[in-house]
Order: C-alpha cells, then structure tokens, then sequence
C-alpha cells in the first residue's frame, strides 16, 4: 500500500454518486469540496484548547485488539535514521511522535481499567484535530483493502493480464516523489501514461504476475496491493512499488456520465459485472485513468507507506506532506461491519496510526480506513463513506 492508489479513490468517485455504500443512515451529506488543499503557510493539524471539542476515548478503551502490534510498527519505522527526514511536519518533531507512542504502548500495558486508561489518555496527552476540509475538522472517511486474486507466476491461456515490475528508466526522488523517465541522454522527461504504455508494449519483459481479467488488474492498481493464490496454492503478496506520475482519475463517473451504469446501482461488484458482459470496453475506460502502477514482490502482510504492516482499522491512510507520519490518531466516525451476514452501519471510536499513503488524497479532509484482506474487507471498504473527526494524540511537554 505504498502511496497508496487505493480503493478508497475509486470508491470515492464511486460514492459521490451513492456507489456500493449507501450515505449514512441518518445524515445527508451535503456536498463539499472534501479535497480541498492546505493552504500555503497554514498546518493541518490544530491544537484542542476548548475542553467541549475534546474526543471521548472511553469507547475506545474497550476495544484494543491489535492496537499494541500496530504502534510497535510505527516505533519500528520511527526508530529507522531515514524516519527522520520527513520531520518536523507541520509543528511537530520526531521526537514528539516517539515519545508519545512510547507512553501510550506504557499505558496499554499498564493493566489500567477502561476508565483508568481514558483518564490516563486525557491527562497525558494533548489533542490536535486535523483542520479538515472546512477549517471546522470536517474529514471524509473512505476505506481500503488487500483484494486477493488468482494468479499465475509465468503466462498461460487463463492468466494472461500481468502486473509489472518497477521499469529501469523510472526515476524516483529519494523520498518516492516520480521525477520522470531517465532517457539515453540521461534528460528525464514526463513518464508515459497508461494508455501508452499498454498500447506500445514498452514494459515487455518486466512482468512480476499473471492474472487472469484486465479488471482485476486494474482493481490491483488501484488498491496498490493484493494477495495472489498461485495454481499450487501457495499465497504470495504483491506491493507498491511505483507509480508514472499521473494524477488518479476514476472511471465510475465515465461510466455513469455514458448511461453504462444507472447513478444509483453504481458499485465496484456493478463495474465488475459490466465489465465480464462488455470486455470490449474495458481498454476503452481504464485509458480514462492516466496512472499506472508497478508492483514488487513482498514478504508476509501488505505493507503501509512506512514499510510496516498495516492492520484492518488499526492503519490510516492520509496524505503524509501534512500529516506526521507513524502517528498515533483516533477517528469518530460510522463503519461498516458485518452483522448475521448483513453490512449495517455503526458508529466508531478508535485509535488508529497513520502508516499509510492515499496516492488520491492530497488534503486534510480526507482519511482512508485499512479494512483489511479479501472480499469480506473489500465489501466494509466499498461502503465507506462517511464524515467525521480525525485526531492526533501527542504526550505534553513535561510528561
């Protein structure tokens, strides 16, 4: 999931116009511009003073499961020299994101009961809220996952879509910004889009994995990982590893615009479906979206931005020129689960740390929820949409 392209970006066009997520039962959101960018000289992140705008960690406090394995993930990456490179951000240091990861994993461990490990919380730490979309700490929450493929290491008649490695002439900054390609006389110049690149066959020779639909491919671009089950059986993980450079354009508002697929039955199960009745519109669409993504293989558990783990609502995913990366946050909004074989709607407190990149996220009105890995995940991640709060938690000074 590095720098992330993420479901969320499709979904999110999806859900603009309903999609498979249904708005929030209770609540119409009216439309805003949730991409809206920081502007220049002004910080994400504002400090809570008025005791009325503090977040209630109660709820919270009941439900930890896997939070301790996820900050020590982001210690891990916090403890790596090439961590520091990207602080301060915003006002905060290095420091402050290690220091208050310690003492929150010190308090997790304490044996503390609920309400002593909120008091806790309220006391230690100070509490800043991301200013949002509109300055009032508006966030758009969309959700991401790990779809799981079939898939094929060498080409065969059934597998026959491949993902591709990162090519040799890509050039990257060294904080993964893309620069371009690198040409025989060493001039870099913009690198070419998607429809260029599938059309002139160019990545020949760099492919990593065989798949056996063009959609899927495009659904593992998007999502910028996936599990592959090989014809022996064995699971293998894909990850991030690059991207062209373009800029992410959805294509489910192309196919509602064209009367393909009708606004209110929009859905990434609806877009699959046209797709297998309509293969000869696929090239056609896809081209629509100018990015292209490279793949590596990796070892174990999809990875975040900060080459960590993520874990299904333990990991965020948000744009890290503005936020701190590693960081210890806690979310208010509504998630999807699943009840008795029902997806319904609840409202959700928890801590989160921010461990991944939404290549489609540019502002502090947007967050992307990790749901986690196969298409139960897939199915939370594509029915949400919701607004609410995004916070950071550091420890104060003194402490």
């Amino acid at each position: 999931m590095k720098n992330r392209i993420l479901l969320s970006a499709m979904l999110l066009t999806i859900s603009i116009i309903v999609g498979c997520r249904a708005p929030m039962e209770d609540v119409v959101i009216a439309k805003k511009d949730y991409n809206r960018p920081l502007a220049p000289g002004k910080y994400a992140l504002r400090k809570i003073t008025n005791p009325a705008e503090m977040p209630d960690f109660a709820l919270a406090c009941i439900d930890l499961k896997d939070l301790r394995t996820a900050v020590n993930n982001s210690l891990n990456y916090l403890g790596k020299p090439s961590s520091k490179e990207f602080f301060p951000s915003g006002q905060i240091s290095h420091a402050q994101v290690v220091n208050s990861l310690k003492a929150f994993a010190k308090l997790l461990d304490s044996g503390l009961s609920l309400k002593e490990l909120n008091d806790a919380i309220t006391k230690q730490f100070d509490v800043y809220m991301s200013v949002g979309c509109d300055d009032m700490g508006t966030v758009l929450f969309t959700g991401y996952y790990t779809p799981i493929f079939d898939g094929s290491l060498t080409r065969t008649e059934r597998f026959r879509y491949p993902l591709y490695k990162a090519p040799e002439d890509l050039v990257k900054s060294s904080s993964g910004e893309i620069l371009g390609r690198r040409g025989a006389n060493g001039q870099i110049t913009k690198y070419p889009s998607r429809q260029e690149i599938s059309s002139s066959g160019m990545l020949k020779g760099s492919e990593l994995v065989w798949l056996s639909d063009p959609f899927e491919v495009y659904v593992a671009h998007v999502q910028g990982s996936a599990k592959i089950r090989l014809p022996d059986g064995d699971l293998i993980t894909i990850g991030y590893a690059a991207n062209n450079g373009h800029e992410y354009h959805g294509i489910s508002q192309e196919l509602v615009n064209d009367g393909k697929i009708p606004s209110d039955q929009v859905s990434l199960a609806a877009m699959i479906d046209f797709f297998k009745k309509n293969p000869s519109q696929i090239d056609m669409y896809l081209n629509k979206n100018p990015r292209f993504v490279f793949f590596r293989r990796e070892e174990g558990q999809p990875m975040g931005s900060i080459n960590e783990p993520v874990i299904a609502k333990r990991s965020i995913a948000t744009d890290k020129s503005i936020f701190p990366r590693g960081a210890l946050t806690f979310i208010t909004t509504k998630l999807p689960k699943e009840e008795n074989g029902v997806i319904v709607k609840r409202i959700y407190n928890g801590f989160a740390l921010d461990q991944d990149t939404g290549g489609a996220i540019r502002a502090p009105g947007r967050c992307d929820v990790y749901m986690g890995q196969g298409d139960t995940a897939g199915k939370l991640a594509g029915q949400i949409r919701q607004e609410g709060k995004l916070y950071y938690l550091f420890l104060k000074s003194g402490i």
